[in-house]
């Protein structure tokens, strides 16, 4: 091997182990000579929290939390982004503008979204013309110990995006929660996401523009650069067109809210979004608050793949409406199946699902899970590698009349190794376990308590085709706010989701959070692989 492949060597070991990216195997590499390398625990990762409600009734709780057995010292800290001016947001209650926020997202009125070198000489410029002392940005929180959740508390216009980064023993699983609790009025409910990691690639299939849904897509800029979007729309007639769903600028460490109603010529019951940047990175996630129906978060589903799994439908559900887009050039032919935790069923009537290329498909389940909570899963009919790649998530109603409240469920990835599920009460939170193939056996562990207590673990058998729906194991002497992290032992694959839930009056507010790998642990190369495809030689 020559010098270069060697050098590419150590570059790939330090920059896999730094950021997570898995160690790559040169063409006829098998398994097994890639597991040889080793895994290895990352050692920095990065947050992004959406600003969360900022209804003045709103009161926004954050845990943070990272499992032990990282390596090194290091530290977790969130910090508050800014935000970027896009109208139809905070100042209007969330009512929306028709004519703000169709501007490129970061460009405020006389332009300093572009960066321009006047607003920047301005800004850093004191009375005198000297050039001020910035100061040290202060942390609004910060996370001291691996195994101890800390939680911070936000309310009402005090509400900010945030964005962070944990280093050496806190980057191996570091999850963060955001809660909000809105009392009264639009979005009135639970709204619950896990703050996101920054991607260039994001797919939301079940926003809405319809008359009573006020979507925003929450675009937060964590580096130290400006990052440029494009929004793809698509609804049940295919490409939704819109020239001011591209180009959007998020200015370094800020936030930009947009209003999907601006971006789409008419109401469009069943969107879906897909967020790409086209420079820089952003954390993304879609804010759903419905007049009628409460609202949460919709999280990013797994990237398109010809099967998804949509883990943690309450058994108590009056509703459920599952769309699914396939973004590719193909129509998709899929089975429609209701895990449950005695096996598989098909739904009367939704055996099968055809959808169109390039379109949304939409389909009421109406009270599918009839008192069981369990999981939807969807795979191709003829069972062909070479099939339609989709996406696809859950709209999932619980209560009656006025006192519904909605959640979102996404398609998610498998939980190949450890996730975990901060921000769970003594009573209230409810995991879900789903073996689309063969049994899986898994360990919860419940952490310590943010206020004290001690942590306790439990191993549970997923039985092939199942949905397992437990409460976790409650901590010895619990105190505030605890972490439950669920591990693959054995078996085949495993998806998971964490439902959270409190009464409200007669209404039962609830939010659901998958629980994809992670990715605490990396793959990196072993010095004898060969890694001259890389270089060309």
């Amino acid at each position: 091997m020559n010098r270069t492949s060697t050098t590419l060597i150590g570059a790939v070991t330090a920059l896999a182990a730094l950021t997570g990216v898995a160690a790559l195997a040169a063409p006829g590499e098998d398994a097994t000579q890639t597991a040889a390398a080793g895994r290895r625990p990352v050692e920095r990762s990065t947050l992004v929290c959406p600003q969360p409600s900022v209804s003045d009734v709103a009161e926004t709780r954050y845990t943070a939390f990272a499992p032990k057995g990282g390596e090194g010292k290091g530290g977790a800290e969130l910090y508050p982004a800014e935000k970027a001016e896009t109208g139809g947001g905070a100042d209007d209650g969330g009512k929306g503008d028709k004519d703000k926020g169709k501007g490129k997202g970061g460009k405020d009125k006389d332009d300093k979204g572009k960066g321009s070198k006047k607003g920047k000489d301005d800004k850093d410029k004191a009375a005198d013309g000297k050039p001020e002392k910035k100061s040290e940005p202060k942390p609004f929180a910060s996370l001291r110990e691996p195994g101890k959740p800390v939680t911070a508390e936000a309310s009402g216009t005090k509400s900010s995006a945030l964005f962070g980064s944990a280093e050496g023993r806190f980057a191996p699983g570091w999850t963060v929660q955001q809660t909000t609790d809105v009392a009264v009025g639009a979005g009135r409910g639970i709204q619950g996401t896990a703050c996101g990691v920054p991607d260039t690639d994001f797919w939301f299939p079940a926003a809405s523009t319809d008359k009573d849904r006020q979507d925003y897509v929450h675009l937060t800029n964590p580096d130290d650069t400006s990052a440029v979007v494009d929004l793809n729309l698509y609804g049940k007639k295919g490409r939704v067109d819109s020239e001011t769903a591209e180009g959007i600028t998020v200015p370094p460490r800020s936030t930009v809210p947009v209003l999907l109603s601006t971006l789409t010529p008419e109401p469009v019951t069943n969107l879906a979004v897909h967020v790409v940047a086209r420079a820089g990175r952003v954390g993304a996630q879609v804010q759903a608050v419905d007049e009628k129906l409460g609202g949460d978060w919709i999280s990013s589903v797994a990237d398109p793949a010809p099967s998804a799994v949509l883990p943690g439908i309450p058994g108590d559900a009056t509703g459920v409406r599952l769309v699914v887009l396939a973004p590719g050039e193909n129509d998709a032919d899929l089975k429609v199946r209701l895990a449950s935790p005695s096996g598989q069923i098909a739904p009367a009537g939704h055996e099968t699902l055809h959808v169109r290329a390039g379109m949304t498909n939409a389909v009421d389940l109406k009270d599918l899970t009839k008192g069981q909570a369990g999981s939807l899963v969807l795979t191709p009919t003829d069972g062909g590698d070479d099939a339609t790649p989709v996406v696809a998530a859950l709209r999932v109603l619980r209560g009656e009349g006025s006192k519904q409240e909605s959640g979102f469920i996404p398609a998610t990835a498998p939980l190949t190794d450890r996730a975990t599920a901060a921000d769970n009460r003594e009573k209230g939170s409810q995991l879900s376990l789903m073996a689309p193939g063969k049994s899986v056996r898994v360990r919860v562990t419940s952490s310590a308590g943010s206020e004290g207590g001690s942590p306790v673990g439990k191993t549970y058998t997923v039985k092939g085709k199942t949905t397992k729906s437990l409460a976790p194991p409650v901590p010895k002497g619990v105190k505030g706010g605890y972490a439950v992290t669920v591990e693959r032992l054995s078996g085949g694959e495993v998806y998971a989701s964490r439902t959270l839930e409190q009464k409200k009056g007669k209404v039962p507010a609830f939010t659901v959070q998958a629980l994809p790998d992670d990715r605490g642990k990396v793959l990196v190369p072993h010095s004898g692989q060969d890694l001259s495809v890389l270089t060309g030689d």
